[in-house]
């Protein structure tokens, strides 16, 4: 994963204060992840780093646009987002398991922080459960064709029930005993 190299902080030589840093997020970016819910997106990942002597705080305002896929009508469609997330990045000298999702535990010794994993979730958090062209995307509606082919296999599965319904007299018998 060279790629994911220029996703990473060098922090030990830094002063005390605060440093910013961007970051591109592009369709390289979540070639990286094989099961990432987003393929396609062109985002810009703006980084705060506030170095003091025992920890980092990190604050994340991500934005920019991702390709999702239209649950409705299976439309790709380019969706907006903007957010901001905030870490702290604790230095101890023992092994500590008691990481949270808003602290990360580093070594002293270390002396760069990767953030590509922390970009990865953030922005996969960020897509919505059920992704629809008209309310995620803008100024963009579902795929009429798509939706007629949709509504015209329902007229099909609903001929088909009512083709069901018509049966034999002697099974209609038969589950008159069944209801007894």
């Amino acid at each position: 994963m060279k790629y994911l190299k220029q996703y990473r902080i060098p922090f030990s030589g830094l002063a005390a204060g605060i440093h910013d840093f961007d970051f591109e997020i592009d369709d390289k970016f979540f070639d990286c992840f094989e099961h990432s819910l987003v393929k396609k997106g062109k985002l810009l990942a703006k980084v705060s780093l506030q170095k003091q002597e025992t920890m980092l705080i990190v604050n994340f305002d991500i934005q920019g646009r991702i390709f999702l896929q239209c649950d409705v009508c299976l439309t790709e469609f380019e969706s907006p987002l903007h957010f901001t997330e905030r870490v702290i990045v604790k230095f101890i000298n023992e092994e500590w398991d008691n990481e949270t999702e808003e602290v990360i535990v580093l070594n002293k010794t270390d002396h760069e922080l990767d953030i590509a994993n922390l970009l990865y979730e953030y922005i996969n958090v960020q897509v919505p459960y059920y992704a629809k062209c008209s309310e995620q995307g803008e100024n963009i509606s579902c795929d009429p064709e798509m939706l007629a082919k949709i509504s015209g296999t329902v007229d099909a599965e609903e001929q088909s029930t009512t083709e069901s319904e018509s049966i034999d007299p002697r099974w209609a018998a038969l589950k008159n005993i069944k209801n007894n």
